[in-house]
């Protein structure tokens, strides 16, 4: 009798011990699936920022649906800091008096740029129904060329900050920095923000040598051939000779990490970004979105 309820306990005990090993078996399973799970939700985070070069800690704001690669860290931007740009060696058109302030963050290769200039109806189809210009049957009202009109018109002023980020935008930025020199911004602009120009410096591309870079300023550096590409494509605006001459004296490198760390320090880390006055659109709105503030400032 004794030895079979010895027998018995024994039993017992190894079924307790089989059920708490059956428990912690699970639990391990669990834990382990956990960290499975963690480790490739982690890679699959990492393989997204690889292919937007976006951080998904970054704080990025989309102001309407695919309005460009923008992004901002909305710092208090004044109007006195607006005005204030006229002061800077950068391009500004017109004067810091005026009622009417314009300011555009800007890269020349940039898709979304290219879409809110108003010369690329082909690039703005092919990102979408939304920039498609109401001038080809859509909604889209580019507002560059809307800025470019009251400008000329003597409403409003307009100044240019270059940011980086998509194709070879370098070479095209200092050829708006030569242009403007002669008092030709408006006729290079509009080449290069043409179809024509987008594929010039994204699909036809400058032919930039990767390995050397301005050591000073970390941009790629320009080469002869690049300079004569580009003052070629622009021969109808300026002079060819001054053009490739300007752009290979490299006098505007420097300006150009200038003007990226001026964009930074304005909260616009993408392009375009638009200020109307002192108020901030960061993004390829259109500019129906931008005229009450607009129609404000000119009252």
């Amino acid at each position: 009798m004794a030895k079979a309820k010895q027998k018995e306990t024994v039993t017992t005990k190894q079924n307790s011990i089989l059920e708490n090993l059956k428990k912690f078996n699970i639990k391990s399973i669990l834990i382990v699936a956990v960290i499975l799970m963690a480790f490739v939700i982690g890679r699959l985070t990492q393989k997204v920022e690889d292919l937007t070069g976006v951080s998904a800690t970054t704080n990025t704001t989309a102001t309407t649906t695919g309005t460009g690669t923008t992004g901002t860290t909305t710092p208090t931007v004044s109007l006195d800091t607006i005005k204030g740009l006229w002061d800077k060696n950068i391009i500004k058109l017109g004067n810091a008096n005026s009622k009417l302030l314009f300011v555009e963050v800007v890269d020349p290769s940039c898709p979304y740029c290219h879409a809110a200039g108003g010369y690329d109806p082909e690039v703005g189809q092919q990102m979408g129904t939304q920039f498609t210009y109401s001038a080809n049957g859509g909604s889209y009202q580019p507002p560059a060329s809307e800025m470019e009109n009251l400008v000329k018109q003597g409403k409003a002023s307009m100044a240019f900050v270059y940011y980086p980020g998509h194709g070879d935008g370098e070479v095209g930025m200092t050829a708006l920095y030569c242009a403007n020199e002669q008092s030709k911004f408006w006729q290079v602009n509009n080449l290069l923000m043409s179809n024509a120009g987008y594929n010039l410096m994204n699909n036809t591309k400058i032919k930039f040598n990767p390995t050397q870079t301005d050591i000073t300023n970390g941009f790629r550096a320009y080469q002869p051939q690049d300079a004569t590409t580009m003052a070629n494509f622009l021969k109808s605006a300026v002079d060819t000779n001054f053009m490739t001459s300007c752009i290979n004296s490299k006098k505007y490198v420097s300006q150009l990490t200038d003007d990226t760390n001026l964009a930074t320090s304005l909260g616009v880390t993408g392009t375009p970004g638009f200020f109307v006055n002192s108020t901030l659109y960061p993004g390829a709105y259109s500019w129906t979105d931008m005229q009450s503030t607009v129609n404000s400032a000119l009252k």
